[in-house]
């Protein structure tokens, strides 16, 4: 992924709906989506990737293993894709890649995540992935003028077959 995703990019992230349980607000011009492409390429504990079809040269959405952390071998999941590729296998055959990526390369031990409980899919995706329910995070991301609550989620290597 880099700038000249941008435009498509910030129609994945402008989208309300695809924000809607995301931990920050909706990108407003191609210019911020720009500007995240760039943040993330210098981010060291950061791994994203872009999410295309096989047959198109146009980002889908994204996925990522955040706060990477190679000495106690564990990262954060996160996800998001656009709307008109909701319900199509993409983000979990995506988020598949990316753990098996993260287990098998670089040799994670724990792959955590957080969602928002009114997200159902994402809820379901993540436990039909092996994910298991590990606590709840009542209040605590700032969207806006909303609060809202996380669902943790934790899945270690010994658990994951793919």
């Amino acid at each position: 992924m880099g700038v000249e995703d941008a435009a498509d990019l910030y129609a994945v992230f402008s989208d309300l709906e695809v924000v809607r349980y995301w931990s920050r607000a909706a990108l407003t011009d191609v210019l911020e989506a720009a500007a995240m492409i760039e943040g993330q390429a210098r981010e060291p504990s950061l791994l994203q990737w872009g999410i295309f079809r096989v047959d198109e040269n146009r980002l889908l959405g994204t996925c990522a293993l955040a706060d990477v952390d190679l000495a106690h071998r564990r990262a954060a999941l996160g996800y998001a894709l656009g709307r008109d590729s909701w319900g199509q296998g993409i983000a979990r055959e995506a988020v598949r890649a990316l753990i098996t990526y993260g287990f098998e390369t670089i040799e994670l031990h724990r792959i955590g995540a957080d969602v928002d409980p009114r997200n159902t899919r994402s809820l379901r995706m993540l436990e039909e992935l092996g994910f298991s329910r590990e606590g709840y995070q009542r209040e605590c991301y700032l969207v806006g003028d909303e609060w809202q609550d996380a669902v943790l989620f934790g899945l270690l290597r010994r658990e994951w077959s793919s």
